[in-house]
């Protein structure tokens, strides 16, 4: 039994038999080929089936002089063009004559640059025609030691054309029909049946990748998510998974000359099937792959595919308390600052709060009455030395607060720190390390930032939200409504035009999924999922039906990145800078739908 992947699919799944299809070969004179040209002679051959069925010529008058070089190569003269119809006058009736028909051409690019820019000029719409270039269809079919270049002549006479090209457009045009009959009966035995898969061919698609065209004939025309598997003996595994607007015609382009990656050629030869998930709204097919690659970690997806892997700065909880890079979240009553990308980044922001606090550094656990000896930073006024007993735990409990308090409250006291040691080193001009002391405190806002957009999410509840669904989406003109849970999107619903969108989201809350309250300041999902939902809450239009809890960020928690300059120089900033005006939290909008 034949392979079903491998089998030739229906030609009405695949588009237009080479047989039924049209072709308008077309060539062009012109002054030169620089983008400052013009058209000095149209010639067109329309066929079908083999059989010429109309021709199309005509002079152009270039409105400008045609060089020498140009006369003694074609022949046409600046007298011969003189009373010939300008392009605007011709343009029309040769679109007209293109009509639906595939355009042909020798070296496509430079013929089609120049009607598009006719087009463009003449304010005349470009009709978008599928394109057939027979020099690239060449290079691919022929090989070397039958011909010893592709140009038109040399192409011509392989295929003993009647016709020998003498750059005049309609000669060249109709010595070119007899190249590209010449050329369809070299694809005959290659699989290549329809002008897609011609089209394709000429752009060195491998017979593999068109073969498997036949896995999008059954995908929906509709948004969501897709993936790619093979079927291995110990059952499918997924091999991609991607998202879009329309399923079908985005798998498609996997098999065609529009994916040029070469890791994406690799997984289509080795897939065997496609699978979807139809999706209501672009936020529910975002999370929805997300969370399949994360549930499979599909070797093609360089992004997500370990979304889990973040790194966190912790307050440890012990009687003499230090910071810690950690990969987990646990319920042990510290406090966590976080998700952290890298441990780079996590270095930042220790050395931003070191230098501001000097909360100790060492790493052993400290009883309450410690009895070591003084380490070097001690010595250089960097710690309070609580391991040898210079400072009590209660005064040390305070600095731990104004660390704690940078990490959850207020960023301001860490960034005036970082001022004055900033402003030092200019002054010394020691620019090197005022720079390396400005990108530890770009990172610190962008991470401060980041950490109270999720943690912030995350300690919502319930929080039912709504918008108009945008033009182009299922139920345009309707409502699309998410109920989101700790972070999480735990239902999604669409109030079509004519339901009442207070309804559907009654009914989305009572099936939405159960969800627990994670362990702060976790969300109930992936750190990326909960960044995605946050993304679609704060967009303009977004109402919010019901909450629980509240949505906030704290007053001074973090600063928008483009303020960080004037703040740490002490000029004059914008009104979102601290010390001015607090930063605002995310666009809540209580409003029903």
């Amino acid at each position: 039994m034949a392979d079903p992947v491998l089998a030739q699919p229906m030609l009405t799944d695949l588009g237009q038999p080479l047989a039924e299809a049209t072709f308008c070969i077309v060539d062009l004179e012109t002054t030169g080929s620089s983008t400052e040209d013009a058209i000095t002679e149209i010639g067109a051959v329309k066929v079908r089936g083999g059989e010429v069925i109309g021709e199309f010529q005509t002079l152009v008058n270039p409105g400008r002089g045609i060089p020498p070089l140009i006369t003694v190569l074609t022949g046409i003269t600046n007298n011969v063009v003189a009373q010939a119809p300008p392009i605007e006058q011709v343009l029309g009736s040769f679109l007209e004559f293109l009509s639906d028909a595939v355009l042909v051409a020798h070296n496509a690019r430079f013929d089609v640059g120049f009607l598009k820019r006719a087009c463009e000029a003449g304010e005349q719409e470009w009709p978008h025609p599928r394109i057939l270039d027979t020099m690239a269809l060449a290079r691919v079919i022929l090989l070397r030691d039958e011909v010893a270049n592709c140009k038109l002549g040399t192409l011509a006479r392989h295929f003993r054309s009647p016709v020998t090209p003498d750059h005049r457009a309609l000669t060249d045009a109709r010595a070119t029909v007899d190249v590209l009959h010449g050329l369809l009966e070299r694809v005959g035995n290659r699989g290549v049946s329809t002008v897609e898969d011609l089209v394709e061919f000429s752009r060195q698609v491998s017979p593999q990748r068109r073969a498997k065209r036949g896995l999008a004939a059954d995908l929906p025309d509709a948004p969501g998510v897709y993936s790619f598997l093979r079927d291995d003996p110990d059952g499918p595994r997924v091999l991609y998974v991607g998202k879009s607007t329309s399923i079908r015609t985005r798998v498609r382009t996997y098999f065609t000359a529009s994916e040029h990656r070469r890791r994406m050629d690799e997984m289509v030869r080795l897939a065997t099937r496609v699978d979807h998930v139809v999706c209501v709204t672009g936020l529910q097919a975002e999370v929805c792959e997300l969370r399949m690659i994360a549930a499979h970690a599909p070797p093609y997806n360089r992004r997500s595919k370990h979304p889990r892997r973040q790194q966190w700065v912790k307050i440890t909880d012990e009687p003499f308390p230090r910071l810690s890079v950690v990969r987990t979240v646990r319920d042990d009553g510290a406090t966590y600052f976080g998700p952290v990308r890298t441990r780079e980044l996590a270095d930042h922001v220790l050395a931003v709060l070191h230098d501001a606090f000097g909360i100790r550094q060492c790493t052993p656990r400290l009883p309450r009455t410690p009895k070591g000896t003084a380490c070097a930073l001690a010595g250089m006024g960097r710690c309070p030395a609580p391991c040898d007993g210079s400072i009590g735990s209660e005064p040390y409990a305070e600095i731990v607060d104004q660390v704690r308090a940078v990490l959850t409250e207020d960023l301001r006291p860490a960034l005036s720190a970082a001022r004055s040691r900033l402003l030092r080193l200019i002054e010394h001009q020691r620019y090197e390390e005022a720079d390396q002391v400005r990108r530890r405190l770009q990172d610190m806002v962008a991470l401060a930032r980041r950490h109270h957009r999720v943690a912030s999410l995350a300690r919502v509840p319930h929080l039912v939200a709504a918008a108009r669904a945008p033009v182009g989406s299922p139920g345009e003109g309707g409502w699309q409504i998410h109920v989101v849970r700790y972070g999480r999107l735990a239902e999604t619903a669409l109030a079509r035009p004519g339901e009442s969108p207070v309804q559907v989201a009654a009914a989305a809350v009572a099936t939405a999924e159960q969800v627990v309250a994670p362990p702060p300041p976790l969300p109930a999902a992936t750190i990326e999922e909960t960044e995605r939902i946050a993304d679609w809450l704060e967009r303009d239009g977004v109402r919010i039906i019901e909450i629980e809890g509240d949505w906030v960020w704290p007053l001074n928690a973090t600063i928008e990145p483009t303020d960080l300059a004037h703040w740490a120089l002490g000029t004059p900033s914008t009104p979102s800078a601290p010390g001015t005006t607090p930063t605002t939290a995310p666009p809540v909008h209580r409003r029903s739908a």
